[in-house]
């Protein structure tokens, strides 16, 4: 990757460089943490967890979970004026593994209000690498309260965001504060936004070289590229580029071209992270080979089967057989069985009680993650509560958040659903089918 000479920035002491990296992009549902994990093992230099709403990290709890080995913001179900069941599970918001990947990680915020930007923040910033602001994306669960790419029609309100979180986040936490954003419609209003960003002490500037209305399948316009380049080299911030860049060495070709520090990876990486690795390194992995692993990394994080039933209908081509068959599974034990992975058999087990598809036979040798205290520090990310408005929401908290917050507990809800018992075996189909 490129080298910059000029001014820079300065990096705080726990934050990290953009510059001369290759990174994973903010994805919703398949930006979890057993994705991430995977993009890192396949060389990705960072990492962006998905898109999480500030009105969603508030009130959560930290917990050290022994068995994955992670750290956990979670929330006790609300079931406002009803009777919660007392089988009822705390909803994980977001999970992060502080070894494999907490120094490469960084935290994208959905937020539209510069107070609420700081005390999420606040909550996981001991935990990450940076804090991504989300000004880029274009779907109504975020752009509906201002967020993700509205705010780039209200850059007095993104600014202001950015300069609370680089005045309170930045000297209290030691990491870096960034933004990612969308060209505009015309080459002049995008370079007056960018000026104003780059003025508010962030250390690096993502664009995504599309326009608001356009899709993932229109190609990327890389026009005004140059000049976002320019500009934030100028201020001594890094720039990335994000839209069609499909694996390191093509990264590395329009690093080159455009004059950027660093490139960002999002739907090549969804059907395949192997493309992190340059063809020096081996290049693209066998899909075969890229599910295989991630089954590891799922079931040893215990992650929701719903959302690793998604993910694998992302890696698994559509057009083989394993594909058709996937799509009845409702276990780990049964993907396992389908795609004849016998070696982990165990974890598969193991993996379909973590998330309750099927019963403890021996629940008292199981060790409970919520029984875990959370790790007592001099700072913020520790148990958290809330503050006194956030408290009074909480008798009807389903009525008080934004409608991402609400989106997000949906998915939560929907993964876990309709996955109590385990379905006849498939056929076992070889991955080399």
């Amino acid at each position: 990757m490129a080298e910059v000479t000029s001014k820079m920035v300065p990096i705080p002491s726990k934050g990290v460089d953009y510059r001369g990296k290759l990174v994973l992009a903010p994805m919703v549902r398949t930006g979890e943490m057993p994705l991430r994990l995977l993009a890192l093992h396949y060389g990705a230099d960072l990492v962006w967890g998905p898109e999480t709403v500030d009105y969603s990290l508030i009130g959560t709890t930290r917990v050290v979970n022994p068995t994955t080995k992670t750290v956990d913001f979670i929330r006790n179900p609300s079931y406002a004026h009803r009777h919660t069941p007392v089988n009822a599970r705390e909803s994980i918001i977001y999970r992060l593994h502080p070894e494999l990947e907490g120094r490469k990680h960084i935290f994208q915020i959905g937020t539209a209000n510069p107070e609420r930007a700081v005390t999420a923040a606040r909550i996981i910033a001991a935990d990450v690498a940076g804090i991504d602001v989300n000004a880029g994306c274009p779907k109504p669960f975020s752009t509906h309260d201002g967020m993700g790419a509205a705010l780039l029609k209200t850059p007095d309100k993104l600014v202001s965001i950015l300069e609370a979180l680089v005045k309170e986040i930045v000297p209290e936490f030691q990491i870096g504060i960034s933004v990612k954003i969308r060209i505009l419609e015309t080459a002049a209003e995008t370079e007056a936004l960018v000026r104003r960003l780059v003025a508010t002490g962030i250390t690096a500037l993502t664009v995504h070289c599309r326009t608001t209305p356009m899709r993932p399948r229109e190609k990327a316009i890389r026009g005004q590229l140059k000049m976002v380049a320019d500009i934030c080299r100028e201020a001594g911030v890094a720039c990335l580029m994000n839209g069609d860049v499909e694996d390191r060495d093509s990264a590395k070709k329009l690093v080159e071209e455009f004059g950027v520090d660093g490139a960002m990876i999002a739907t090549a990486a969804e059907k395949n992270p192997s493309c992190f690795r340059s063809q020096a390194d081996g290049g693209l992995a066998p899909w075969q080979e890229v599910v295989s692993k991630y089954m590891e990394y799922t079931m040893d994080s215990e992650n929701k089967y719903g959302n690793t039933k998604y993910v694998l209908s992302r890696l698994v081509p559509g057009k083989k057989p394993a594909y058709q068959l996937l799509q009845t599974c409702k276990s780990y034990s049964a993907v396992c069985d389908t795609l004849g992975l016998d070696d982990f058999t165990e974890r598969a087990k193991a993996a379909d009680i973590a998330v309750g598809i099927t019963k403890d036979p021996n629940p008292q040798a199981k060790l409970q993650p919520t029984a875990t205290t959370t790790t007592a520090t001099a700072t913020a990310s520790t148990t958290m509560t809330t503050t006194a408005s956030i408290e009074k929401r909480k008798s009807d908290d389903t009525q008080e958040v934004t409608s991402s917050a609400k989106r997000q507990r949906v998915v939560e809800e929907q993964t876990a659903q309709g996955i109590t018992e385990i379905e006849p075996v498939q056929p076992a189909v070889a991955l080399s089918a």
